[in-house]
């Protein structure tokens, strides 16, 4: 296939790359490198299957030549870079969207939109299932990100249902791994930084909110396998195994073997609010769909992402 990957700079998008490219496909890569770095991709420089285009894809995209897949992935994710960011967030997620679907048609190519599991906002069920159709609140400082995702599934399946393109949504739950921006703002880079530096570790509130965290590498064959499939609903990529920000802190303390305390605080500020409080996948389509489920244990993950993070520190 000759595949276009948006947001190829960035943590996740690099990843695609080196995934498609190893599977023996051509890749072009796109990033307006707003929160993507040149450093996540310089390693496939040299190589004839791979073409990068510095664009923002909220403008035009024009390709030469046929396209197989287009996965738009392009989008600020952590909350540091979206309240940041906010009218770029919207746009991407709007305008962006419909520019890759627009492509997409006009090739004639599977398409793949990335969502998010803050569609669901702050969730009245655990797990949620992909029937759930949210607690989003629109208008709160994470609305430009949870609702362009929304937006962007919405166009998505008017595309599918009115234009009749090949259409892919998935929902991405935590994900962590080598790659990542030290200083993004999440809490998986967060911790160890604080941990390898021997900072105490800041956990919000009382630290009894959940999460689910998965390794990039499992996300990863979730997407492959999901592009590669027939289905055109959205399926949920992530981690049932929920655990709290304390637990997860503890398990970075040991993992790193740092001395860090824990500590709890009560930020004043745009991040938490509407901060979901539960956070867990149901995974049965993917494990129905896709034959899909997370290989990597948590500690098996981190150990790995420490690894990357200590010539960053």
């Amino acid at each position: 296939m000759r595949v276009l990957i948006t947001g190829a700079a960035g943590f996740l998008g690099s990843h695609l790359c080196d995934r498609f490219l190893a599977e023996g496909h051509d890749v072009v890569g796109m990033d307006n490198l707003i929160t993507g770095s040149m450093k996540n991709i310089e390693h496939l420089f040299g190589n004839d299957h791979f073409k990068f285009v510095k664009h923002n894809v909220y403008n035009y995209i024009y390709l030469e030549g046929e396209v197989d897949a287009v996965l738009h992935f392009a989008s600020p994710a952590s909350p540091n870079d979206y309240l940041e960011h906010p009218i770029p967030t919207m746009k991407v997620g709007s305008i962006g969207t419909m520019n890759t679907l627009g492509l997409a048609r006009a090739k004639e190519a599977t398409y793949m939109i990335a969502s998010t599991s803050e569609v669901y906002g702050d969730p009245q069920i655990n797990p949620q299932p992909e029937s759930y159709w949210g607690h989003v609140n629109p208008i709160g400082p994470r609305g430009v990100y949870d609702e362009a995702k929304r937006f962007s599934e919405a166009m998505t399946m008017a595309y599918h249902r009115y234009h009749g393109v090949d259409t892919r949504i998935l929902r991405i739950f935590n994900t962590y791994g080598p790659r990542m921006r030290l200083h993004d703002g999440r809490v998986v880079p967060n911790f160890i930084y604080q941990a390898l530096t021997g900072q105490p570790l800041t956990v919000y509130g009382d630290g009894q909110q959940t999460r689910s965290f998965q390794f990039y590498s499992d996300l990863v064959e979730g997407i492959y396998r999901l592009l590669l499939s027939g289905e055109n609903d959205p399926v949920n990529i992530g981690n049932p195994s929920e655990i709290t920000i304390l637990q997860f802190a503890e398990a970075v303390l040991e993992v790193t073997g740092s001395k860090s305390e824990i500590i709890h605080i009560e930020p004043k500020d745009d991040r938490i609010t509407d901060d979901p409080k539960v956070r867990r996948p149901n995974i049965t389509r993917a494990k129905e769909v896709l034959g899909w489920e997370p290989q990597v244990d948590l500690h098996d993950g981190l150990r790995q992402t420490v690894e990357y993070f200590k010539d960053k520190v």
